[in-house]
């Protein structure tokens, strides 16, 4: 296995600020995430914060022993009662077969932060995995997209909640979810891996009555050696932790919206872009009735309603279900950090480019609950080669770093024109400029005609031009007919690369992966160190 870092040119403005110029965000965020001094100035200030340790531990690993974890997991959640321990955590929706390639890159980058933390500060770093499993999305989570010849195909699993309920509320349908499962399965060719991959996840599905259980019993499959520590936010036992937290949300509710609110409008003003969407009289809560989630607002009266009318509570109404019934409470992406920091002492926070965006506005939410935001760390993030596209790309004379971030269309353009001389496009161009040269005179005397005879002279021309557009599209296909393999191969690095113009690991999924190389490929890929500060990672498996 060979890993090289590359540059990537971050197109979302912020988040190419926050990893090269964080001067000009440093109002937006306590740490500077570049700076070595932060790891100290961050544990002296969560040994001034109080945990529920005790009772955080007894219920995580509660949760732990009913997905069946491994003992480093079970090491780690003792561990966590130890008033020196920290953690690094980062979250994600249950997506189906643990969703997109960017989970597991979230979940080495906690593992990663992690060791290396433990290794400097010489204090226990837990790894710390959230499911967000009171998200109500399913849409978000109940599809993967598998390679079908040149494209990608979604295949979407066929039950359908009857209720807007979070998805750790949903009860697998497990015969749609094995047939799901098989569809998921035929689209890759059989290797020496594939069968005990197919019945290992066969077995956790079986094992798991939600989605966020089966999410879980995955990632420990992937995962066994390393510690990892797996929550499920939905668990009425976590509820239950929360309840204080929940009344200093509402008591400060009306500071934490106006303030990310307030810093949501000087980001837009300043040209960066939003991924939140929030409204000054947002509460950031949502009420659970009858099995729905409902989004809660706050009225000029300081009641707090669902955003269709379905409840409506007083400030000390709510404080009271956050006191006797917080398993009716849930939180949103922005009390979902305040959440975090207030059940664990959180060393780090790891997140993806749209996470550090609207963490970017949650200072003031922070502020108001009276907490510190923590150090805010960008995941790493990867693209795997295989060793058969690696020949390709060297045959090809296609360099990691280009493909991965343009493609190969470009590329396979200039390959085809050198097939051929003069290339067609070239060809095709100086053809056009001579016909406008020799054309011009009639343009210039059409004007004499007056300006509806000029016109037609114009567009006499661009029709002409069509026609060798025309001429030049049907020479490029039949050269492409001529080149067909490489054509292909050129296509599915693309594919590869950057599907649907973005990058890999937000298309792709585990599965085509383990497949070809075994369920211990992503302990291989986070037994190596990484920096970072680095902005890609390629990895030739």
């Amino acid at each position: 296995m060979r890993i090289d870092p590359i540059a990537l040119q971050s197109k979302q403005l912020l988040f190419h600020e926050y990893k090269n110029n964080f001067q000009a965000l440093e109002d937006k965020f306590e740490y500077n995430p570049q700076d070595q001094t932060i790891w100290s100035n961050r544990l002296n200030y969560l040994r001034n914060n109080n945990y529920q340790r005790e009772a955080l531990s007894t219920v995580i690993k509660n949760m732990n022993e009913e997905w069946r974890a491994p003992s480093s997991t079970c090491t780690n959640i003792e561990m966590m009662k130890r008033e020196e321990s920290t953690v690094v955590i980062a979250g994600q929706q249950a997506g189906l077969l643990t969703g997109p390639l960017y989970t597991v890159h979230k979940i080495i980058s906690v593992l990663q932060l992690a060791r290396q933390k433990e290794k400097e500060l010489r204090k226990p770093v837990i790894p710390v995995f959230w499911i967000a499993g009171e998200d109500h999305d399913f849409d978000e989570i109940n599809h993967l997209f598998m390679k079908d010849k040149q494209s990608m195909k979604k295949a979407t699993i066929q039950q359908v909640p009857e209720k807007k309920a979070s998805v750790s509320d949903i009860t697998i349908a497990q015969e749609d979810a094995e047939n799901w499962i098989k569809q998921i399965f035929q689209a890759v060719r059989e290797t020496e891996f594939t069968s005990d991959f197919y019945h290992q996840v066969l077995h956790a599905l079986k094992q798991s009555e939600s989605y966020s259980d089966f999410f879980a019993r995955l990632v420990y499959l992937l995962f066994p050696e390393e510690g990892l520590v797996v929550v499920d936010a939905h668990d009425t036992r976590i509820r239950d932790l929360e309840s204080p937290y929940f009344k200093t949300m509402i008591e400060k509710n009306e500071d934490i919206a106006k303030g990310v609110f307030s810093a949501l409008h000087i980001n837009r003003q300043q040209g960066y872009e939003t991924v939140l969407d929030s409204e000054w009289n947002d509460a950031h809560l949502f009420y659970h009735q009858k099995g729905e989630r409902v989004l809660l607002t706050r009225d000029e009266d300081g009641i707090f309603r669902g955003k269709n009318n379905e409840v409506a509570f007083t400030k000390e109404e709510l404080l009271q279900v956050a006191e006797e019934n917080p398993q009716h409470l849930s939180n949103n992406v922005v009390t979902r950090p305040l959440m975090q920091e207030s059940l664990f002492p959180v060393l780090a926070f790891i997140g993806g480019p749209g996470e550090i965006n609207y963490w970017a506005v949650l200072k003031p939410a922070f502020q108001a609950a009276g907490m510190q935001m923590p150090p805010v760390l960008p995941r790493l993030s990867f693209t795997l080669i295989d060793r058969k596209a690696e020949q390709h790309m060297e045959r090809l004379q296609i360099e990691a770093a280009h493909g991965v971030q343009y493609g190969t269309g470009e590329e396979k353009m200039k390959w085809l024109a050198s097939r051929n001389a003069p290339p067609i496009q070239e060809l095709s161009k100086q053809v056009k400029s001579e016909i406008d040269r020799i054309h011009r005179p009639l343009r210039e005397k059409s004007s004499d005609f007056g300006p509806d005879i000029e016109q037609l002279a114009e567009k006499n021309l661009q029709y002409i031009f069509q026609e060798i557009d025309f001429l030049e599209k049907r020479m490029t296909q039949s050269l492409e007919q001529k080149y067909n393999q490489e054509v292909n191969q050129f296509d599915d690095l693309d594919l590869l690369l950057r599907p649907s113009g973005g990058l890999q690991e937000r298309m792709w999924s585990i599965v085509p992966w383990v497949n070809q190389h075994g369920t211990d490929l992503f302990q291989r890929i986070n037994h190596h160190h990484y920096s970072f500060e680095k902005d890609h990672y390629v990895v030739y498996v």
